[in-house]
C-alpha cells in the first residue's frame, strides 16, 4: 500500500531521481517492493509519454534490476532477475565489481538488512508529509549518520542525504 505518498512528483524530486540514476548501473530491491514498483514504472515508460516521470521511468525500465527474495525464483519485469542467495555475500560481491553505483529501493525489511550489514554508503530518505501512526522501521539498532544535504520540495517531500558514520 503506497497511498500515503505524495500524489504528485515534484520537479525537484524528479531532478534528484535523475541525478541518482545517472550515476548508477544497477538497481536492487526486496521482493515486496519489486512487483508493484516495477509494474508502475513500466506502465509510465510504455503508456504515459506525457508524464513528467516518463524519462525517469525509461531509465528505471532499462536498468538491470536484482530482486532479493527467499520465497520466489522469478518475477515479471524487464531487465530483472531474482537473487535467492545470502544478502550479505551477494551485495558485498556486487559492490566489489567494476561499474557505477548501485541504487536501492526498499522496502523497510530489505533496507534494514542492508543497514544491519553496513552495506549502505549513502542513504537518500524521501520523507513524505504524512504521519502513519505505525509502520516498519528500517533501523534495527542505533545507527549514526552525517547529513550531507537536504532539500525540500513543493509537494512537502523533504529529501535528506546521509552517510553512515563508520568506526
Amino acid at each position: 500500500e503506497m497511498d500515503w505518498m505524495s500524489p504528485e512528483t515534484d520537479t525537484v524530486q524528479l531532478e534528484r531521481l535523475k541525478a541518482l540514476t545517472e550515476g548508477m548501473d544497477t538497481i536492487i530491491m526486496g521482493r515486496v517492493m519489486a512487483a508493484e514498483f516495477t509494474r508502475y514504472w513500466e506502465d509510465v515508460a510504455d503508456n504515459r509519454p506525457e508524464s513528467p516521470e516518463h524519462s525517469y521511468a525509461k531509465i528505471f525500465v532499462e536498468t538491470p534490476k536484482i530482486v532479493f527474495s527467499k520465497t520466489v525464483k522469478s518475477l515479471d519485469g524487464r531487465n530483472l532477475r531474482v537473487e535467492n542467495g545470502d544478502l550479505l555475500s551477494a551485495v558485498t560481491n556486487l559492490k566489489q565489481q567494476q561499474g557505477k553505483d548501485i541504487i536501492v529501493y526498499g522496502g523497510a525489511t530489505f533496507v534494514s538488512g542492508l543497514i544491519k550489514y553496513d552495506l549502505i554508503d549513502e542513504l537518500h530518505l524521501f520523507v513524505n508529509p504524512t504521519a502513519l501512526g505505525t509502520g516498519k522501521s528500517i533501523f534495527q539498532a542505533r545507527k549514526t549518520f552525517n547529513l550531507l544535504n537536504s532539500v525540500s520540495c513543493s509537494n512537502g517531500v523533504v529529501i535528506n542525504c546521509f552517510e553512515p558514520v563508520r568506526k
